[in-house]
């Protein structure tokens, strides 16, 4: 009934009890998690979880922004290889990120455009981060937009001009349960005025545990109430949001 279409569930978080977390995914009623890998290693052992859960887990991988310093002149067909291998269903997270410019801006507009074009080149979805950077991040998605981008802004933080550009580009938005934060009214806000058939959920575990939880773990289980805090802002049962957001993320992912 639910799918998170963003963990990552091989950080050391999960390293002691990755079999509870997920059984309590399962009954929450999630169908599927999409397991977002940042590295080498990440990619083999999400690999791993799928094939001990075939049709649940699922992998994408890509290149944190914070990270971006790590592309190098190979790292694009190292990419396009990995996504055949390892059969990827998405390319990333990849985007921008000014909070902290833990790489350099240029850098990380360099990676970006190249994971945009690969995600293209294998007509895979794009898992795009945007924080702090959104001028940077629509410019971006437009000039490398070719016809054929498809993919979602994952853990949407509310900027209205990000969402108008998304929309228009043809990308989803999915919300994280930071939608449930006292002080999230810009989340609420985007997540009211979004079509339904163009929103995914999440949890970005560990971490943004839901409010009732928060300053806690966060885990696939959890992405219920970002269901329920977005059925409450547009008026809906969680059921239709589950329906409607399971469908949107199987169309998108291919799963």
């Amino acid at each position: 009934m639910y799918i998170d279409t963003h963990a990552h569930l091989t950080f050391p978080d999960f390293a002691a009890d990755l079999p509870e977390v997920i059984k309590r995914a399962r009954e929450a009623r999630l169908e599927a998690i999409i397991n977002i890998a940042l590295d080498d290693g990440a990619v083999s052992r999400s690999r791993e979880l799928s094939r001990d859960y075939p049709d649940f887990i699922y992998t994408g991988a890509g290149l944190h922004p914070h990270e971006a310093s790590e592309w190098n002149d190979n790292s694009y067909k190292k990419y396009r290889s990995l996504a055949k291998e390892q059969k990827l269903i998405a390319i990333g997270e990849t985007g921008l990120d000014y909070h902290y410019k833990l790489s350099p801006i240029d850098q990380q507009k360099k990676v970006f455009r190249a994971f945009l074009q690969l995600a293209q080149e294998l007509g895979l979805p794009a898992v795009i981060h945007s924080r702090e950077a959104a001028r940077d991040t629509i410019d971006i998605i437009r000039e490398e937009n070719k016809g054929k981008l498809k993919g979602v802004l994952h853990c949407f933080a509310g900027d209205p001009d990000l969402q108008r550009a998304a929309l228009d580009q043809g990308l989803l938005i999915s919300f994280t349960a930071n939608i449930t934060y006292p002080k999230a009214d810009l989340i609420r806000t985007a997540a009211k005025e979004t079509p339904l058939d163009r929103i995914m959920i999440e949890t970005d575990c560990p971490f943004l545990a839901p409010q009732a939880f928060r300053g806690q773990r966060n885990e696939p289980s959890y992405v219920v109430k970002v269901a329920e805090k977005i059925a409450e802002v547009k008026g809906l049962t969680a059921e239709e949001v589950a329906l409607a957001t399971t469908a949107n993320a199987r169309r998108l992912f291919g799963i």
